[in-house]
């Protein structure tokens, strides 16, 4: 089991170096933005006035679920989210408003879990690269005080190549969990650009 001193110090090595410094517990490439902003959707009418009353329509919360849902397939979200956008000018912008406050709300508070499910898993793959190394610390002076492989440095060992499997399992999924946001970003414009142009 020996060889695991130097085995599992190879990714304990690296820093775990935050990809950005201002958020010390994201462990992901794409730059955080913490809230998203209507601006950076919207050009339509301002949503200002509307608040939570998207809520009180029956109609437009049942649509807002069904178009945010994933099980909605984009193309077919798209389309629905233009077919709602009828009626005179008026009727059309009231709509358009209700409509996307409640896309807005909805993936955003989405995005707000999926961003602060990332940070807790950034922190417990920090919590557990610390455990590994305080492991290896004391596998190292049992070995050393012994000159022998002992019974309780083998259970160590087998400890600490268990954690060490784990921790990159969870590593090498980070990637994929790491896309989330921008795919509820993508989805949220492009149902805004949906309802926008049946305003044009």
């Amino acid at each position: 089991m020996k060889y695991w001193i130097v085995a599992a110090p190879l990714f304990l090595a690296v820093p775990a170096i935050a990809m950005d410094a201002r958020h010390p517990d994201w462990p992901c490439p794409q730059i955080v933005v913490p809230k998203l902003s209507v601006a950076a959707f919207w050009t339509g009418p301002s949503i200002e006035d509307v608040g939570d009353n998207w809520m009180k329509d029956q109609t437009v919360r049942d649509l807002v679920l069904r178009l945010a849902g994933r099980r909605t397939s984009l193309t077919e979200a798209e389309k629905e989210a233009a077919e709602f956008i009828v009626g005179t000018q008026a009727e059309k912008q009231q709509r358009a408003k209700f409509l996307f406050a409640g896309l807005f709300a909805t993936l955003g508070r989405e995005r707000d879990d999926v961003m602060a499910g990332i940070e807790r898993f950034s922190q417990r793959q920090q919590q557990l690269r610390e455990k590994i190394s305080a492991e290896m610390t004391d596998l190292r002076a049992q070995q050393d005080a012994a000159g022998q492989e002992s019974a309780t440095a083998d259970k160590l060992s087998e400890q600490i190549a268990w954690e060490t499997r784990i921790f990159d399992e969870r590593r090498n999924t980070i990637s994929y969990v790491c896309e989330v946001p921008s795919t509820i970003e993508r989805r949220l414009f492009a149902l805004a650009r949906a309802i926008q142009q049946k305003l044009d």
